[in-house]
């Protein structure tokens, strides 16, 4: 398998994640330093474990895990996305201060990494099955990721800056199309 096929694998696996930190960065409008360098960490420890886990797992659990990552990921990112348009449309009700004053909570991003990175597992276990480099593939997929998710933050929070208190409910729905999309895929 050559680097630009590693790449590309990793520009596909992060995307997932790239969409969550967009979401992040409009959301949590008020993140310190270390919730920025946070969520890169995670999404990228996240989706480099995973196809690391898949390797060394082998055929031994992809089917069970194929068979049911959508579900999982419908339901992490559709009850989170349920919980942040609820939120939303509660603080377009309320004063106006309420916007942009959520904290993103180490349990939410974990619960995030993990959603956007189950289908790298089944990507590890392909690795396996070609005898590919498996430590060069998972540190090209975490840089990869990191640097994605880093852009995507600060994007995020230049739109979130722009759609104030509707970015909550946006950043919801966004959340739960992605669950939708994986369970119908």
């Amino acid at each position: 398998m050559t680097l630009t096929e590693i790449l590309f694998i990793g520009i596909g696996l992060a995307m997932d994640a790239v969409a969550v930190s967009m979401t992040n960065g409009m959301v949590y409008r008020n993140l310190r330093i270390k919730e920025y360098v946070a969520m890169p960490v995670f999404f990228g420890t996240f989706q480099a474990l995973m196809p690391l886990l898949g390797n060394y797992a082998g055929y031994l659990f992809a089917r069970f895990i194929s068979k049911y990552a959508g579900i999982v990921i419908f339901l992490i990112l559709g009850i989170i996305g349920g919980k942040m348009i609820k939120e939303g449309f509660e603080h377009r009700k309320g004063p106006i201060m309420l916007c942009g004053n959520k904290k993103l909570s180490f349990g939410v991003l974990v619960c995030q990494a993990i959603a956007t990175s189950i289908d790298a597992f089944a990507v590890g276990v392909g690795f396996n099955a070609i005898q590919a480099d498996i430590i060069q593939a998972v540190a090209i997929i975490a840089i990869v990721t990191v640097v994605f998710t880093s852009a995507a933050i600060l994007i995020g929070r230049k739109c979130g800056d722009i759609l104030g208190c509707q970015a909550e409910i946006l950043g919801g729905a966004i959340l739960a199309v992605i669950g939708i999309k994986a369970i119908i895929a």
